[in-house]
């Protein structure tokens, strides 16, 4: 991505004076990835019955066309919070979160769920591959190791073309994640995401309109429902967790995602892991919570003087999470 604001793949910020907010920010951050990966998992979960009512595309198409709704309600964005060069991120945020949808509703229905999961991490995956450090690609490399033994490919018999969806979800993924770091640097709160998703929702009816027929209201509630499940939680979390996370680091804590899909497979879907997808679990968690340990960004106001020595800040003055 050509741009003067690229997203911060910087160094993490070492000891010295001031740690506390660094740390905060970080487990902040955390916390609000790991709640959106839940709720993404659930959704994804209780959206799978409606594909026989509404069709996949279907589905995702009115779930997005709910959430761009919801969201311009809510928030309410001004065009005088962006700059032309925003907006035209906001655009480009809003077909790749279109296109992370409908691949993975795609996915979803020719393969299981875990499975689906654990192959779009691989956009994250490559992200967190442009982090600095040696240890960072320990926890890249372990998390990596927990995918293959997620997906057990040695066993053949997977769905091809749910295979290619799934890559095909974790290439917007990938991309989702540098531009909505950069969206959230320059743009107030969520206006970004009240802009980029009703983008998502014309590119995803795009798709979806001429495989819809008669839509009911009934249906059209429970996606509703869906919609406010995923995407506005967990597209909100995750957009203000990228705010305190660098992109690298919020690409490794994604590791979780497929330990997330597998939990929700057995408690939704009563499906068993076996004992290989069970020790992918634990190397996938493993990598996120390394992951907590190095994942504060650099504040984006300081980093056009960070060359200046700022002096310890009181005790009584951290910064609001």
């Amino acid at each position: 991505m050509t741009s003067t604001t690229a997203p911060d793949l910087s160094p993490e910020p070492g000891p010295g004076p001031g740690p506390a907010p660094t740390s905060d920010a970080a487990r902040t951050g955390t916390a609000m990835g790991v709640a959106g990966m839940a709720t993404v998992q659930l959704g994804s979960a209780l959206a799978v019955p409606m594909f026989a009512h509404l069709g996949v595309l279907g589905t995702a198409g009115l779930r997005v066309t709910w959430a761009g709704l919801l969201l311009l309600i809510l928030v309410r964005p001004r065009r005088r919070d962006f700059a032309g060069r925003d907006l035209a991120a906001c655009a480009v945020l809003g077909v790749a979160t279109a296109g992370m949808m409908v691949f993975f509703a795609l996915a979803i229905s020719r393969i299981p769920l875990g499975t689906a999961s654990a192959l779009e991490f691989l956009g994250p995956l490559a992200v967190s591959l442009f982090g600095p450090g040696r240890s960072r690609l320990r926890w890249t490399a372990a998390a990596a190791a927990g995918v293959v033994l997620l997906t057990e490919p040695w066993h053949g018999g997977v769905d091809l073309l749910g295979v290619a969806y799934a890559l095909g979800a974790a290439a917007c993924w990938g991309t989702y994640i540098l531009l909505t770091q950069r969206v959230g640097d320059r743009v107030t709160g969520l206006s970004g995401l009240a802009v980029s998703l009703p983008v998502a929702a014309v590119a995803a009816m795009l798709v979806a309109t001429p495989t819809l027929g008669e839509v009911h209201w009934r249906p059209a509630l429970i996606v509703l429902g869906l919609a406010v499940l995923n995407p506005v939680i967990p597209f909100a979390l995750e957009f203000l967790a990228l705010r305190r996370l660098t992109a690298s680091s919020f690409g490794t804590l994604m590791s979780l995602e497929p330990a997330m899909a597998l939990l929700v497979g057995l408690l939704v879907l009563h499906q068993i892991p076996g004992p290989g997808p069970a020790l992918g679990v634990a190397l996938v968690v493993t990598a996120g919570m390394g992951a907590t340990r190095t994942g504060a960004r650099v504040e984006v106001e300081h980093m056009a003087t960070s060359a200046a020595v700022e002096p310890p800040a009181p005790p009584d003055t951290e910064r609001a999470a």
